[in-house]
């Protein structure tokens, strides 16, 4: 069963909307087997009515979508058909992650003939590589060192904690912090 977390800012999460959320974004769990969990946070902001939606499968992968516009149900609507053009334009990769299961077997099957038909390349092409140091530091410092170089993340190692980690810019203008779990 699938645990479903909405959770509202500047909103009331009222029980047709609660209803709306689950039924358009309970969409995604066709694809798969055995979906975790879905987070979905609705936003009201200056007029804006903001959608992030997480689904997190077993496998360890993570589908993120996120749509803004004046109505929260189209926002809702967006966010949705962006998370399905995500599983559609990766099913393929997704499909060899899941060899083991968890993809459903329609979509698998779906995903193969495809990928006969497809003269879309198996690899994502890297055009630069880069090689840096990584210092120590603390979050305040790495911070700081990305604003100088003008860039939206920056990775460094955590000088307590000696684990890599990455600062980086929202787009909301905050500033968010990936820590390697253990």
């Amino acid at each position: 069963m699938t645990e479903f977390t909405i959770r509202g800012k500047n909103i009331e999460i009222t029980p047709p909307l609660r209803e709306y959320v689950e039924k358009r974004v309970g969409k995604v769990t066709k694809y798969f087997d055995n979906v975790q969990e879905i987070n979905v946070l609705l936003t009201v902001t200056k007029g804006q009515h903001v959608v992030e939606v997480t689904v997190e499968v077993p496998t360890g992968v993570l589908l993120r979508g996120e749509e803004s516009t004046t109505d929260m149900y189209t926002s809702i609507d967006l966010v949705v058909e962006k998370l399905e053009r995500q599983i559609h334009k990766q099913k393929t990769k997704l499909a060899k992650r899941f060899r083991g299961g968890g993809f459903k077997a329609e979509v698998l099957e779906e995903a193969k003939f495809n990928a006969d038909q497809s003269d879309e390349s198996e690899e994502y092409p890297v055009v630069k590589t880069k090689r840096f140091s990584v210092k120590p530091m603390d979050v305040q410092e790495a911070i700081m060192q990305m604003n100088l170089l003008n860039h939206n993340f920056f990775v460094f190692r955590d000088a307590e904690t000696e684990e890599i980690c990455v600062v980086y810019k929202r787009n909301d203008g905050a500033y968010g912090l990936l820590e390697s779990g253990k």
